[in-house]
């Protein structure tokens, strides 16, 4: 038995490592999301169209951007994930872009979630969008 035990805390021990270079992309908090958008409505009404997004506030950590990929709908948390959460880490839309409010103005493109100009250890964290009914999205986590 004390073989086994020893075997055991051997094996835990070597699994472990001393680099710990992960990179930290939990600046944002796993908040719940759920919400229903209708393409019907005057305010969501440009993303019957490729490349038009919209902004939703009071969701996820900073709100939601919402694009039309011509593929369908991506939603996206409008909080840089390469930031804590302050006010000028909350992205703004710049064509099909969301650009950080910070000194280092990392912008990502609303297509893919991707930083644009630079290589970034966060990508934008995605909300599933699920098709309702004609033009009715649910937004969800």
């Amino acid at each position: 038995m004390k073989q086994i035990l020893a075997s055991f805390c051997l094996l835990l021990l070597l699994s472990c490592s001393g680099d710990d270079s992960t990179n930290n992309c939990n600046y944002l908090l796993n908040v719940g999301v759920n919400t229903t958008i209708n393409l019907n409505l005057p305010q969501f009404s440009q993303l019957m169209f490729t490349s038009n997004s919209v902004y939703i506030p009071n969701q996820g950590n900073a709100g939601i951007i919402v694009i039309n990929a011509g593929t369908g709908l991506y939603a996206w948390d409008a909080a840089d994930p390469n930031h804590q959460l302050t006010n000028c880490s909350l992205l703004t839309i710049e064509g099909a872009n969301g650009k950080c409010g910070c000194s280092d103005e990392n912008e990502y493109s609303l297509f893919t979630g991707l930083s644009v100009n630079n290589p970034l250890p966060c990508a934008l964290k995605a909300y599933r969008v699920t098709p309702l009914s004609n033009n009715q999205y649910s937004i969800t986590n």
